[in-house]
Formats: structure tokens, C-alpha cells, sequence
């Protein structure tokens, strides 16, 4: 199954503040994201569904292997095309807006090309 960008987002979301905190639930990524909690659980149900996370009986959510797998390839494009676009002289809010954009759509092959560029 291929995951849509709003997949990915929730997915880099789930990473982000499972380093952040001990347990990750649906009402901390609805609250960290500003979405609706029934779009949260809509969300987390079809990505437990398409095998990338799980959910404890608890309510906590858990990336699967293949989850943060997405997640980390996500969340690295995030922070190094922000640290890339600061870096060439772009505003830290604009650069860490334009990657967010980009992160999802940008080519493997362009973002290691990317990656080779020196980072002042």
C-alpha cells in the first residue's frame, strides 16, 4: 500500500513525540498537528491498517518497523532541507515550511544529491 503525504505527516508526528514523551496517543497528535480528533482516529486506523503502526490496548500508538521506517525518511528530509535552505540563506520559519512541502514529494536521487552539498 502506498501512504499519502497526510500519512507520512502523521507517521513523522507519531516519531517526533515518541522521542519527546514515554506514550504517544491520538489526542497528543491531534493537539501537536491542530487536527480534529475524529480525523486523528480516521487516520491512525487506516495506517494500523496498512500495517504501519499499532495500537495498544491502552489507546498508545506504536510505529511498526515499516512505520519508522517512513517516519525517519521523512523526518530527515524535514531537518536536512531546512538546515540545507537556512543554510543558504532562507529565514528558519520559511525553510522549515518550504521542507515540509518538499519532504514528500522530492526524488531520492535528489535529495542525495542534496545531502552532498556542503552545509555551512
Amino acid at each position: 500500500m502506498a501512504i499519502q503525504e497526510s500519512g507520512e505527516m502523521y507517521l513523522e508526528t507519531i516519531l517526533i513525540l515518541s522521542r519527546e514523551q514515554p506514550a504517544v496517543r491520538s489526542i497528543d497528535v491531534s493537539e501537536y498537528m491542530g487536527y480534529s480528533k475524529p480525523s486523528v482516529s480516521r487516520a491512525v486506523g487506516l495506517l494500523r491498517d496498512g500495517g504501519y503502526l499499532n495500537v495498544d490496548r491502552n489507546g498508545h500508538l506504536f510505529l511498526t518497523d515499516l512505520g519508522r521506517e517512513v517516519a525517519e525518511k521523512i523526518y530527515e528530509r524535514h531537518t536536512y532541507l531546512t538546515r540545507f535552505f537556512v543554510s543558504i540563506g532562507v529565514s528558519e520559519q520559511t525553510a522549515a515550511d518550504d521542507a515540509c512541502k518538499i519532504e514528500h514529494v522530492i526524488s531520492d536521487e535528489t535529495f542525495e544529491a542534496i545531502k552532498k552539498l556542503p552545509l555551512d
